[in-house]
């Protein structure tokens, strides 16, 4: 581990993964150890045009005994090589292998006998691709996911017939840009310089995104179809999400309180395809990435989060560590005990 960005107490460390077609491909695990460890860790992974700066949830965890973990996947973020087109990829699976060496790090190497995995947006969609492919494996005990992208937030002609077509252009040029974008709206309603409360690197997150490409797409829509047909997830499944989307191109003060990027009826729909076990928690006011919504909504999201994991994963407690010492004990209660 090195120092990460983020400083102290933030480490990271470099997952080489080869070469593909654009040459050398790395990822980075940032890891934010617990004062107090309890063999249970979480590994977060970001979604589209993201990469991992929300240290409030690290410290969520890390204050409630867990080791926290987050995955800059391949061409996101801190992994990001000059040399790489942003955020690309042809297939999903591509995403396993840093997947799978991030699992190998936090069980084997580091001794964690439970591990959370944790995705946002695209993030929840690979996590749970990956973990209906690995359900053998006992990689994970629990999955949480926050605004997973389950469908192509279209109506039905975009998202079914133009976005086939898109995947047939999509294996034949892969690298095509197409004529459409993420939009500002969300970014604006984040970031500290606009109307949002946070900052973040916006050479690793810009406002407006980057480039949507054919051949993501068709990563995306053969993601997307495999999980509508069913997967067989065999760990509790919690999915959260925003009670309503907000579908505008320009600036409304009612972005502020929805998901600006997604449908979350979506979600909704798509959740039973998950598992055998799947609990859904919808959020009112809450924004595309529930960690990032107001202070009131999401204290209402970790609360969720932290009855979900003691209650599915026999977690133990989920209250942070007392930052007083308990007061000295009467002579009586003492004297009681003798």
């Amino acid at each position: 581990m090195e120092p990460d960005v983020l400083g102290a107490p933030y480490e990271r460390r470099t997952i080489d993964l080869g070469t593909d077609d654009e040459g050398p491909v790395v990822a980075t695990l940032v890891r934010r150890r617990a004062d107090r460890p309890t063999g249970r860790a979480v590994l977060y992974v970001h979604g589209f045009v993201d990469y991992f700066f929300q240290t409030h949830v690290a410290d969520f965890f890390a204050e409630r005994g867990w080791d926290f973990y987050a995955l800059d996947l391949r061409k996101y973020g801190r992994s990001l090589l000059p040399h790489q087109t942003p955020n690309f990829c042809r297939d999903l699976s591509d995403y396993f292998p840093e997947l799978d060496a991030a699992a190998e790090i936090i069980r084997a190497e580091e001794g964690h006998d439970t591990l959370l995995a944790m995705g946002h947006s695209t993030g929840g969609l690979i996590i749970s691709l990956w973990a209906h492919d690995r359900r053998d494996a006992d990689l994970v005990d629990g999955i949480v996911l926050n605004s997973p992208f389950f469908d192509i937030n279209a109506p039905w002609m975009v998202r079914r017939p133009l976005a086939a077509a898109v995947s047939r252009l999509g294996r034949r040029a892969p690298q095509r840009v197409l004529p459409f974008g993420l939009g500002t709206v969300y970014g604006e309603s984040l970031h500290a310089d606009h109307r949002g409360e946070w900052r973040y690197d916006l050479a690793w997150k810009p406002l407006a995104g980057f480039p949507v490409r054919a051949g993501w797409i068709s990563a995306i829509r053969a993601g997307q179809r495999r999980l509508r047909a069913g997967l067989d997830i065999p760990v509790p499944v919690l999915l959260a999400c925003s009670t309503r989307s907000f579908r505008g191109t320009k600036w409304h003060d009612s972005a502020t309180g929805a998901d600006a990027v997604l449908d979350v009826e979506h979600m909704v729909r798509w959740a039973p395809r998950l598992g055998h076990h799947v609990t859904l928690a919808r959020f009112d006011g809450g924004l595309h990435d529930l960690t990032l919504s107001s202070p009131g909504v999401r204290e209402k999201v970790f609360a969720e989060v932290g009855r979900w994991a003691e209650g599915f994963l026999r977690a133990g407690p989920t209250e942070p560590e007392p930052t007083t010492p308990p007061s000295p004990r009467r002579p009586a209660d003492a004297t009681a005990e003798g």
